[in-house]
């Protein structure tokens, strides 16, 4: 990966100044190359990496991992692209092993994330089997990791 796209994976609030001046390269270029990748959607976005807990966001998150029937002359890339599409979708991924799709989505609550398993997404055809893991913790969220308590607590210390 070039490096430009190395630095804004590793922070997106890097100015092209600061890029520039990283990469010893002009800034004008910097400006030029991050506005190509943009339009030629290497770079598909930004975001921040939020602590859900501390910002108050309770939501449910959930790895499904979901089996399907490939169909002829596409696949598994148009059912999978049909399931991306769905609003309680954040991620997901064509997988080797035992399942074909890992399907990362968010609930309010864990009602909310049943329904969606139970009608929208089982209900597709050509799915044939759904295996729900539901978050129970963060550690590491895109590279970062969570804050623990063991940072913010200290132990006592006795003779």
């Amino acid at each position: 990966m070039e490096p430009l796209l190395e630095l804004l994976q590793q922070n997106a609030k890097l100015s092209p100044s600061d890029l520039a001046d990283r990469l010893g390269q002009e800034e004008e270029t910097i400006a030029r190359r991050v506005a190509e990748l943009e339009r030629e959607k290497v770079i598909l976005g930004y975001h921040g990496v939020i602590d859900r807990d501390k910002a108050g966001n309770h939501n449910v998150g959930a790895l499904i991992e979901v089996k399907l029937t490939p169909e002829r002359g596409g696949g598994f890339d148009r059912l999978a692209e049909r399931i991306a599409r769905f609003d309680q979708v954040s991620s997901c991924y064509l997988m080797s092993g035992g399942y074909d799709l890992a399907v990362f989505v968010e609930g309010e609550d864990l009602r909310e994330v049943a329904r969606f398993v139970t009608e929208k997404l089982s209900t597709l055809d050509g799915v044939l089997s759904t295996a729900t893991h539901f978050q129970l913790k963060v550690y590491k969220q895109s590279g970062f990791l969570a804050a623990t308590e063991a940072e913010t607590e200290r132990l006592a210390v006795s003779p």
